[in-house]
């Protein structure tokens, strides 16, 4: 029998409160388990956005409630599983991990990953306010599926997501602030529909809207067909996973298997 998981992703713009976002947290949560959704997904920094005068580790300080712990209640309360991006201390005082947790209906952590790869580029230096990560990116089970989690500037880092592969994730989340930008909309949905061939699971990027980030949420399927998209306001997307499509595709496109393991 198939196993299938319906992920919902919610492609919003994000605000510093964190307080309002937990807001449309709430809102969307119990939008998404109506609509039966068993996993919804919102982007990376999704706790408060930081800003030049407003580096995330003063959103930490002066948060006017717990937000993991809130987003938490609010999972329990949907009856729904919830990934989301959010801040927390690191041991430098000046810098923030820049995490990704994932809840489970029941308001349990099942993951918390810490992204590995901070956007030192164009223009930008995130491990000025940002402290990188040191653990592999999880892979949990939801509903019987095995799911992945890396953030936004990883997915140019096609190591990660063969890790990923290797530790049998079937669907690959990739919450993100992907800015605007020369080419960068182009950079986002090729990289997103390259993991996902490469690695014969499916990938899903839920990115942030608004002034600075190009929207465009897309879930590519193992064999690189786009499933679900969004242009670039707000929508959520309800997609279902099927863990059957993945053995399929891995039946006739062997390539993990095909790897040359006795030369790299």
């Amino acid at each position: 029998m198939d196993v299938t998981l319906t992920v919902a992703l919610a492609q919003v713009e994000g605000s510093s409160d964190p307080a309002r976002n937990l807001e449309t947290a709430r809102n969307h949560a119990q939008t998404a388990a109506r609509n039966g959704a068993r996993l919804l997904v919102f982007p990376e920094m999704f706790m408060g956005l930081p800003a030049p005068d407003r580096p995330p580790v003063h959103i930490i300080r002066n948060a006017r409630v717990d937000f993991f712990a809130e987003l938490a209640a609010i999972a329990r309360t949907a009856e729904i599983a919830v990934a989301a991006g959010g801040w927390e201390p690191s041991p430098d005082p000046s810098r923030v991990f820049n995490t990704a947790v994932v809840l489970s209906p029941r308001g349990d952590v099942l993951a918390r990953y810490r992204k590995l790869h901070l956007f030192d580029a164009l223009s930008l230096r995130e491990s000025d306010t940002m402290a990188p990560g040191d653990d592999l990116p999880p892979v949990l089970s939801i509903d019987g599926l095995r799911v992945g989690v890396a953030i936004c500037y990883d997915l140019r880092f096609p190591e990660i997501f063969r890790c990923l592969a290797d530790r049998g994730a079937e669907l690959a989340l990739v919450p993100s602030a992907w800015h605007q930008g020369s080419m960068k909309e182009d950079h986002w949905l090729t990289l997103l529909r390259a993991r996902a061939i490469e690695n014969t699971f499916y990938v899903a990027g839920c990115n942030l809207i608004g002034r600075a980030f190009c929207g465009r949420t897309t879930i590519f399927d193992p064999f690189g067909i786009p499933v679900a998209s969004a242009t670039e306001g707000e929508d959520v997307l309800i997609v279902r996973i099927s863990a059957e499509r993945v053995r399929s595709v891995r039946e006739k496109l062997p390539s993990l298997q095909n790897r040359r393991k006795d030369l790299l």
